[in-house]
């Protein structure tokens, strides 16, 4: 059996660092939502269900919850530039106030290609909410409303984030060692 934590080269934001900072963006979610009857917060499969679960626990207003799932990594350690919606939403998004809760933001390709998507189907507002940014990744420019950490360009894991679909059940962010990785190296 496969030792993961192993894998790690360093712990960059401990558990305790994360749901601090989840707290801060609901209390600031809720506050520019204060006016607003309905919520629905869009999970960005597979990578954002642990922090979607955390941020919809951290809310204290009513809101509701569907799933996407969007692909542009393919099995390799950066966006492959190709999107393509695999799982849509369950139920129309016309005049709703939507959040859309991202796991990790990178060159941006992937996060557009769902904002353009989401917008053409007319909700009453959409936002964006991320717990990781690499804005040196950037690649594309999208607005984002939330942002729980600025990252540095390194390869992270841990609280839903995978490689090659392990990792996911670390209870913190963690940077990779190269090694795991570099036989998939671009």
């Amino acid at each position: 059996m496969q030792d993961i934590w192993a894998d790690i080269a360093t712990v960059l934001i401990d558990e305790e660092t994360l749901q601090t900072r989840i707290r801060a963006m609901a209390a600031q979610i809720e506050a520019d939502y204060a006016n607003d009857e309905d919520l629905l917060l869009i999970c960005v499969l597979k990578g954002a269900f642990m922090f979607l679960a955390d941020i919809s626990r951290a809310l204290k207003r009513v809101h509701s919850i569907d799933f996407m799932g969007i692909s542009s990594y393919g099995k390799g350690t950066t966006s492959q530039g190709a999107v393509k919606i695999i799982m849509d939403l369950k139920a129309p998004i016309e005049d709703r106030n939507i959040l859309i809760v991202e796991d990790i933001i990178d060159s941006g390709r992937t996060l557009e290609y769902m904002r353009r998507s989401l917008l053409a189907r007319s909700p009453a507002s959409l936002r964006i909410c991320t717990l990781l940014n690499k804005p040196a990744r950037r690649e594309i420019d999208v607005a984002v409303d939330y942002i729980g950490f600025d990252i540095p360009d390194e390869f992270v894991v841990g609280y839903g984030l995978d490689f090659d679909e392990i990792y996911r059940n670390l209870p913190y962010i963690a940077v990779l060692k190269p090694d795991v990785f570099a036989h998939i190296l671009d």
